[in-house]
Parts: C-alpha cells; sequence; structure tokens
C-alpha cells in the first residue's frame, strides 16, 4: 500500500491510474477504523481494480463544543488494517494540506444539510459536502463508497453529486452491527461497559418499530411514538431525535406505505450515537436489522 500525503502527489497518482484504464474505488473515512469501514473496502475491492482510501479528520465538521480533539487517532492500526485489506493507495494528508492558509470556499447543500443531524448540528454537513467535495476532486474516483449508517450523510451526498454533475458513482453498504445489534462506530469507544449496554436501545427502538410495522403498522405518528417510548425506557440514554421521514428529502412522511427512513439519535452519557432501519414500499426488498 502507497500512502500519499500531499494534494499535488493523490492527484498526480490518480490520474495515471485513470490513464491506464483502470476501476478506481474510493472510501473516505476518518480513521479510527472498525469493521464497518472495512465492509465498505471490501465492496470497493470487488467492483474495482485499484482500491483508494483516505484518513483525516476533517475539523470543518465538528462543532466548537464537539468532540475534534479527543476523536480517536489510530493511525498505525488504521495502516495495518488496510494493508490487510489489500487497499491500494492510502491518502492521509494533514489538516494545513487541506486547508491551506486562505482557503474559505465551502459546499453547501441548502435545505438537507439542516435536517437531522444537520439540525442537531448546525454546519455540519457543510463541513462534510466541503471536505467529500475536495477529495472527489483530488482522487477522481468511478465509484465511492459510504455506509448506511450515516443516512442523512448519505442523502446530502447524493444530493450534491447530482446537482454539481459530479462523475462518481455514490455506493451506499449495510450497517455492520456487533453481535448483540449496536450499530458499529468510532464513537463507541467512548462508552465504559455500562454504557455500552445502555445505548443497545437505539437497536432495540428501530426493532419495536420494524415490528410494528411488520404487523401492518403505516402511521408514522403511532410508530414514531413507539420508537421514542423505547428510548424513554433507559434512564442512560437522552434522545436526541427519533424520525421517520423520506429517504431522500429527509422530509418527515406520514405513513409509511411507500417506504421511509426510520432515523434516531441519542446521547449515552456525553457520547452521541445515531442508527436507522429502511423500511421499504411493496415490492421492494426490506432491510433486515442485522445482528
Amino acid at each position: 500500500m502507497r500512502t500519499v500525503s500531499t494534494v499535488a502527489e493523490m492527484q498526480a497518482t490518480c490520474r495515471e491510474i485513470r490513464r491506464s484504464g483502470k476501476s478506481l474505488g474510493f472510501v473516505p473515512t476518518m480513521g479510527a477504523l472498525h469493521e464497518g469501514h472495512l465492509s465498505l473496502v471490501r465492496a470497493a475491492r470487488s467492483h474495482n481494480q485499484v482500491v483508494a482510501a483516505s484518513i483525516f479528520v476533517n475539523p470543518l465538521q465538528f462543532g466548537p463544543t464537539e468532540d475534534f480533539s479527543k476523536y480517536p487517532r489510530t493511525m498505525e492500526r488504521d495502516k495495518q488494517l488496510l494493508e490487510t485489506e489489500k487497499v491500494d493507495l492510502l491518502f492521509a494528508p494533514p489538516p494545513d494540506e487541506m486547508y491551506p492558509h486562505g482557503a474559505v470556499t465551502t459546499v453547501y447543500v441548502a435545505d438537507l444539510s439542516e435536517k437531522l443531524d444537520g439540525q442537531s448540528r448546525p454546519g455540519h454537513f457543510k463541513g462534510v459536502t466541503t471536505v467529500v467535495a475536495k477529495l472527489f476532486e483530488i482522487v477522481r474516483p468511478d465509484r465511492a463508497y459510504f455506509g448506511q449508517k450515516d443516512a442523512a450523510q448519505v442523502a446530502v451526498l447524493r444530493k450534491m453529486v447530482h446537482d454539481l454533475n459530479m462523475d462518481v458513482e455514490v455506493i451506499v453498504c449495510p450497517i455492520v452491527r456487533e453481535r448483540d445489534g449496536l450499530a458499529m462506530s468510532s464513537r463507541n469507544a467512548y462508552l465504559s461497559a455500562e454504557q455500552r449496554k445502555q445505548a443497545l436501545v437505539l437497536n432495540r427502538s428501530l426493532m419495536r418499530v420494524q415490528a410494528l410495522a411488520d404487523r401492518g403498522e403505516k402511521r408514522a405518528a403511532v410508530l414514531r411514538d413507539a420508537g421514542e417510548q423505547v428510548i424513554a425506557e433507559e434512564p442512560g440514554a437522552r434522545l436526541d431525535y427519533f424520525a421517520i421521514v423520506d429517504v431522500n428529502t429527509l422530509d418527515p412522511v406520514e405513513d409509511i406505505s411507500k417506504g421511509a427512513l426510520v432515523a434516531v439519535a441519542a446521547y449515552v452519557g456525553t457520547t452521541r450515537l445515531i442508527d436507522n432501519l429502511v423500511l421499504h414500499g411493496p415490492g421492494q426488498a426490506r432491510q433486515v436489522i442485522q445482528r
């Protein structure tokens, strides 16, 4: 695996890959890699002749009271994992390489960026879209891979790619979970043993909604109330939002007959966790909550 730290070298290297006629898959990450990230790498490997990944803890997507300084950084371990998965190229730039002095341009997807996590974390998605747009311009991949766990982020990025006519295919891979149902996240490392148990309430709330939907309940308000009640029964969790929305617009829906995204965010201790479930309409394959 070749590791590159400058924009110029990464651009030149990726340009040569494209000139060779090889397909290039790209997995952008903030490091602290886990099985969820590695599942994206494997998907990229299965679809492309060359796989590139990035590790960059993006300061623009952290608010002033959020965890940028303590976000887990495990570069040497991450490199070993990527080597094992046969990643060809790693882009690991320092912050001043991505955001040199005087850089003021940002990318902002209006409306969508203010919903779900965007409402709870003002400015977050502008930071995400800015860094991903820059990475796409640097790498110019054929395909880029993201996890379904970040469903709101996926909707925002798909809109950005569509509106800006970016020549990249966004591929979304299923949520990867621990055996007990907890969605894998780099932030799980912040949880104590007790908090780790409390965090399972997010998955339980989604399973409750899935069970009701399987029994024929279509009213979003009823399903949302049921999910919120599950969260309320766990004293160690504090609900941020429980929403049932359109998968693409992130607008609330009144019923789930045509499908919907069920998204939850909650604090366990000081750690904010997210999870979601896609409920499919008639004739569509349903998403199974992996255990």
